[in-house]
């Protein structure tokens, strides 16, 4: 076929990784870096400069898995840099208040209306963890209810997945979680409300919170319509139960007050992750001053961690943010990025092709499906993953990096230029011909 190039080399790559194998688990440190769900060995990633990576074998690409998201900035922001380095210069751990942990708390607190207080932490998984807690502390109520497809870090409580029948108790997706902490967790689909309903009929003392992604990204991008949003807060209020917003993708990424802002809901707690330090590890966890009232060592809902409020990471938010928080950006960003999508669906009415594009903020996600809609990972063809294999492949060898996981969404930054868009965009044209071919 005219349209099909050589594979990229990864000799270099593939000799990293079999050392590496030699190191950590399966030759990687998170498991969707193992390029399991994609074809050839991971790649090793050495530098990046805004919109773009260079892996060991050279090779160059324009990066649309900006770090699973929080680089919305690009890679080697000059601000952030500098930042960092004069931190550096100062010290990179205390194990003690700073100042910059006032700035930055002010800078987030200063900006958005849904929260009060927060407290630092180092992950957005440690975030999420610490709000589940916080949830069964204040309500004296232990069980959660999550969704299907909603990805909350690898904390016991949440690394569950659904059974069979309508609401069920989570079965353990991961070995090593005791069965007694997954049965305090129920799994339900996204967008039933019936399902919502039965759960506090069958619970109605004794859910502690409700937990959702602002909008799920993790599993696909299943974009909720307000109504369903609105419900979820109205039933957890009528039945004395908390609403979690997990915004580590959509926080800051949807706009400086994400997808609580977007769907005009105030949630009882917020947690966010990298973003808010520029992509270093960093997360933070926030509700209402009474509920923040009950941490530790106000109140007795313990949370702690020695580098929570690193000077580093706080010096990079600070920076990071603080472009954010200027005029106009998110407006011109969406902008960007609607413009991006409208030309790959346009071809792709043109050629009528079975996938969609979905689009929120400066969020994309392919799927290979002719429905317009998908709210539940049911809806999801696992079988059409197989697609997202070819048209990984076909990217990288044209110099376009996505994330290795058909399930994983993609993200414009405000590094990439209109010369970038337009390779992309040439880019997925030809290899969606060769998808379909």
């Amino acid at each position: 076929m005219a349209n099909e190039v050589k594979d990229i080399s990864r000799e270099k790559s593939g000799q990293l990784f079999e050392e590496a194998k030699g190191y950590f688990p399966g030759g990687v440190n998170s498991p969707v870096r193992a390029f399991k769900s994609v074809y050839g060995t991971p790649l090793f990633i050495e530098r990046g400069d805004k919109a773009h990576l260079w892996d060991a074998d050279g090779n160059e690409f324009i990066d649309y898995c900006c770090s699973w998201g929080p680089l919305i900035l690009g890679h080697n922001n000059c601000e952030i840099r500098e930042a960092v380095a004069a931190q550096l210069d100062k010290g990179l751990s205390f194990g003690a208040p700073t100042a910059l942990e006032n700035k930055l708390a002010n800078l987030i607190i200063s900006n958005n209306r849904y929260l009060e207080k927060i407290r630092f932490v180092s992950s957005g998984t440690e975030a999420v963890m610490s709000a589940i807690r916080l949830a069964r502390g204040y309500t004296g109520r232990d069980k959660i209810v999550k969704f299907e497809g909603c990805y909350h870090g690898h904390s016991d409580s949440l690394l569950v997945k659904a059974g069979s029948g309508l609401v069920t108790f989570g079965e353990t997706s991961s070995a090593g979680v005791p069965k007694a902490f997954a049965e305090q967790t129920i799994v339900i689909a996204l967008n039933d409300y019936d399902a919502v309903k039965q759960v506090f009929a069958d619970f109605k003392d004794e859910i502690a919170a409700v937990i959702i992604e602002g909008v799920p990204a993790n599993n696909g991008l299943l974009i909720q319509e307000k109504a369903y949003v609105d419900f979820l807060r109205e039933i957890t209020k009528e039945n004395g139960s908390l609403l979690i917003f997990d915004e580590v993708i959509t926080g800051f990424r949807l706009g400086f007050e994400g997808a609580a802002r977007y769907y005009e809901v105030q949630p009882d707690i917020i947690t966010y992750g990298k973003i808010i330090g520029g992509g270093m590890p960093v997360g933070c966890y926030g509700a209402s001053n009474e509920l923040m009232s009950h941490i530790s060592p106000d109140g007795g809902v313990y949370q702690a961690g020695t580098l929570s409020g690193n000077p580093v990471a706080m010096a990079a938010g600070i920076a990071a943010l603080s472009i954010l928080a200027r005029k106009g950006f998110y407006e011109k960003l969406e902008q960007t990025t609607q413009q991006f999508v409208q030309q790959i669906k346009d071809y792709i009415a043109e050629k009528n092709y079975q996938v969609q594009l979905f689009t929120i903020g400066s969020i994309f996600w392919f799927a290979f499906t002719d429905k317009t809609s998908i709210r539940r990972a049911d809806e999801i063809v696992h079988e059409s993953m197989e697609h997202y294999k070819i048209m990984h492949r076909e990217l990288l060898n044209r110099g376009i990096y996505f994330g290795p996981s058909g399930y994983e969404v993609g993200f414009i930054s405000a590094a990439h230029t209109q010369e970038d868009l337009n390779s992309t965009i040439e880019a997925i044209k030809v290899s969606l011909d060769i998808v379909f071919a």
